[in-house]
């Protein structure tokens, strides 16, 4: 009688230590799940940040107990070229950013746009590895995916020139665009895209650099006359992750994000049909395309690579010509 008591009272005694433990436990599991504070660099909802908005849908729907987005917004929220250090500092932990707005952190991001070949095989032959590897050293963070290297740019405008001579042109740029443009004799202009609107409408600009989609989300079509012909280079849309915020996940909160960014670099099948109802639509809208003869066509294009090159290649000697050499181009 004695010894069961004991053991009852032993066992009567541990049952509110062991629902102690277990609510810890339980505590501790549903404390692994973390909140990532992200922000894009483009106006909510147009073009360039819908994906984005996927992605992030999709991490809250499949992160559920492991890792959740609080999505700030965008240039309403910070403007577009503080996001790169923002993403370095930790004041945000996960971005979608074009490279164009970092340069000055990375002048390496400036071959983004020259680097046409799908992800699946940048990952395959090592351009992934080494970009990672630079936004590391450099901003501070993980290269976590790349949309739309698929659409082209293009140089739309007001006036129509002859041949492909920006001569006596005022065109708005970003620093994608900006050498080629000078290259072609064209004055630049840099403005936050809320200001393009206004430039054109006053002759502060005749025109501007932009992907083939995304000029009705601004509204940009009600002044616009011309899109130059052909399209060049590729749009790249990143998605950062601070280094810090990265190396804190563990691998199950890691493969959520992961996953996610395979999932959002697979909606580039998308953009073929996307292209053809967007240049249709301009069309509709009263945007002239200018084309000229093939061979003219095709020395602006190798000119407008060249110039873009060898501007990398200038602030980044070393890992520019390694970034050349595996786009192959």
């Amino acid at each position: 009688h004695t010894r069961l008591l004991t053991v009852t009272g032993v066992q009567t005694c541990a049952l509110p230590i062991l629902s102690g433990v277990l609510a810890i436990a339980a505590g501790a599991a549903s404390a692994q799940e973390v909140t990532l504070k992200a922000v894009t660099s483009f106006a909510e909802k147009t073009q360039f940040s819908k994906n984005f908005e996927r992605f992030i849908d999709k991490v809250n729907a499949d992160g559920k107990g492991k890792v959740q987005i609080n999505y700030i917004g965008g240039p309403r929220a910070m403007p577009p070229f503080e996001v790169g250090n923002a993403v370095r500092t930790r004041v945000v932990d996960i971005a979608n950013v074009t490279g164009a707005f970092y340069t000055n952190l990375m002048p390496e991001a400036d071959a983004f746009k020259l680097i046409g070949k799908p992800m699946t095989e940048q990952r395959k032959n090592g351009t992934w590895e080494l970009l990672n590897q630079i936004h590391n050293q450099k901003l501070n963070s993980y290269y976590l995916a790349r949309q739309f290297h698929n659409v082209p740019f293009h140089i739309y405008l007001n006036k129509k020139p002859e041949k492909f001579d920006f001569t006596g042109l005022k065109i708005r740029v970003t620093p994608v665009y900006k050498d080629m443009v000078e290259a072609f004799g064209g004055t630049t202009i840099t403005t936050a895209p809320g200001e393009v609107y206004t430039a054109l409408e006053r002759g502060v600009a005749d025109g501007y650099g932009w992907p083939v989609t995304g000029i009705f989300d601004l509204g940009w079509e009600k002044v616009t006359k011309f899109r130059l012909e052909p399209g060049f280079y590729a749009v790249e849309v990143n998605v950062l992750v601070n280094l810090d915020t990265w190396k804190s996940l563990n691998d199950a909160q890691k493969k959520v994000l992961a996953d996610a960014a395979a999932w959002l670099e697979g909606l580039d099948s998308e953009n073929e049909a996307l292209i053809k109802a967007e240049r249709d639509k301009q069309g509709a809208a009263g945007i002239q395309p200018i084309t000229f003869s093939e061979a003219d066509s095709k020395a602006f294009l190798a000119k407008s690579n060249d110039v873009a090159w060898q501007s990398v290649i200038k602030r980044a000697p070393e890992t520019g010509a390694k970034l050349r050499a595996l786009a192959g181009n």
